[in-house]
């Protein structure tokens, strides 16, 4: 298996994680506004609803790592010369790493310190596992900043687009 067909699969693997997540949002607000349009509220909507869209946002970012759509400014490297456009990727690219290796540290201290913790309207629910979004999506993001990373030096290593070409 090549690192591009690995990357592919790791990329429709989080697209379905999304498009499931989106879909699960969308059916339980729908169900909430219909219940409470008929007058039976539930109680747990809120509160459900609230922790899908934070799930969404968390791997949605590990997804957009792959696709590029994070936002950064491209332009300011590719000023650079191309010793410096390298350097600037690899350290933007560690700090990055750095960062999310540290959340999905963090992340997990936390579910610990949660563990006795149920959610308000469903109380079978562990708040860890509502929370586990945060250590989960940075290792994933992690992984993806991984794999884009060769191209991320191709790109830096390439002679940049307003250079003129030699004759």
């Amino acid at each position: 298996m090549t690192l591009g067909s690995f990357r592919r699969g790791y990329e429709r693997v989080l697209e379905w994680i999304c498009i499931v997540l989106m879909i699960a949002l969308a059916v339980e607000v729908t169900a909430g506004v219909v219940f409470r349009y008929s007058g039976h509220s539930l109680v747990w909507y809120d509160e459900v609803a609230t922790i899908l869209l934070a799930w969404v946002t968390f791997y949605g970012s590990a997804l957009a790592v792959l696709k590029h759509a994070h936002m950064g400014v491209p332009e300011v490297v590719r000023l650079l010369p191309p010793g410096w456009r390298v350097a600037a990727a690899v350290v933007a690219q560690l700090c990055a790493i750095a960062f999310f290796v540290l959340l999905a540290w963090v992340g997990y201290s936390i579910l610990e310190i949660l563990a006795s913790d149920r959610l308000v309207s469903l109380p079978d629910v562990p708040v860890a596992l509502a929370h586990s979004a945060i250590p989960v999506s940075a290792v994933l993001i992690v992984i993806a900043q991984l794999l884009v990373f060769p191209e991320l030096l191709r790109e830096a290593r390439a002679q940049p687009a307003h250079a003129e070409k030699p004759a």
